[in-house]
């Protein structure tokens, strides 16, 4: 197995990423767009989540698809990124047409984290983020940046920076798998010794910088001090997530597409300890492109299974390369 091309989500056709970053008050936004309509699926297993439009994605829903995807820091206030997509979008063409005559109407999902209480001035008296929207999307390509940028700018994992991570996988077939995530957990990414990432054993050619643990290190405490967890006192629900994206590029339904992000939870579970916590909000949405037609009846559905632990193994990756980018001087 190896990543695609870039290793990104990008990988995935018919999918773009564009950051837009705020220095001034180190927070900003990034947004996952589709080509065309991308069926898709959402589950959130965090205690305190930032959301929006995740109902409009249930599988008897009648929409099941999204134009893009928004990922901002900011908290509630980074919601107003998905309007500024959502206008973007529109002025362009694009988005749903209820009555011919009619704006298109883009759905955009959106996930916040919290960097409030972190460096950069965010006593705005009026937030950046719709505006951070529609830059991120006139940024939007193939290539783009990890770590310290866009969602990721004010993020932290555990006690360390966190930030942006992306990766990718090639199944082969025409089938690819790709996560792009933005981690701001309590729990931490490593190990310890503070230099291996819990996720070590899914690294591919050192791309999260190659650290192996030097001995086999038990995992007895369940709290460990390199998460946030020491600063219980200081805790509140709401203020650490991590929310991300996994894409394939197959037809998929919408339900298969919500099982995808239901899978790809066991990536933030694998990458980060403690996760799911009542003070996290993590939310992963899943996307498929439909360029790559799969089989019907019970083949399918192992072929669905399939693409899900690729999303949970890209998304292991992607957490650890958006902390380990992150970290670079």
């Amino acid at each position: 197995m190896r990543p695609g091309e870039l290793n990104l989500i990008t990988d995935v056709p018919g999918i773009r990423v564009g950051h837009a970053t705020d220095e001034r008050s180190q927070s900003g936004v990034t947004t996952l767009l589709g080509e065309r309509p991308l069926a898709a699926g959402v589950d959130v297993r965090g205690g305190a989540p930032g959301v929006r439009e995740t109902d409009t994605l249930a599988a008897d829903g009648l929409v099941g698809q999204a134009h893009a995807i928004v990922l901002a820091g900011g908290s509630v206030f980074g919601l107003g990124a998905a309007d500024g997509v959502a206008t973007e979008l529109s002025n362009t063409g694009i988005g749903l047409r209820l009555l011919a005559h009619t704006r298109a109407i883009p759905i955009v999902p959106a996930a916040v984290l919290h960097d409030l209480g972190g460096a950069g001035d965010k006593h705005w008296a009026e937030p950046p983020y719709r505006g951070l929207g529609v830059d991120s999307v006139r940024a939007a390509g193939r290539h783009f940046t990890l770590g310290r940028v866009g969602a990721g700018r004010g993020a932290r994992a555990g006690q360390v920076a966190g930030g942006i991570g992306s990766a990718s996988l090639d199944l082969g077939g025409g089938l690819i798998v790709g996560a792009l995530v933005a981690v701001n957990s309590i729990g931490s990414a490593y190990y310890p010794d503070g230099r291996t990432p819990y996720a070590w054993p899914y690294e591919i050619d050192a791309e999260f910088g190659g650290a192996r643990p030097e001995r086999p290190a038990p995992l007895v405490d369940p709290a460990p001090a390199e998460s946030r967890l020491a600063e219980l006192g200081q805790l509140e629900p709401g203020t650490s997530t991590v929310i991300g994206v996994v894409a394939v590029s197959a037809a998929l339904t919408g339900a298969e597409c919500r099982r995808l992000a239901v899978m790809a939870h066991d990536g933030i579970a694998r990458a980060v300890r403690p996760s799911h916590t009542p003070f996290d909000g993590d939310t992963i949405f899943a996307v498929a492109s439909g360029s790559a037609a799969l089989a019907i009846g019970g083949i399918r559905a192992a072929l669905v299974a399939r693409l899900g632990s690729a999303a949970a193994d890209c998304m292991a990756r992607a957490i650890a390369r958006g902390v380990h980018e992150a970290r670079r001087p």
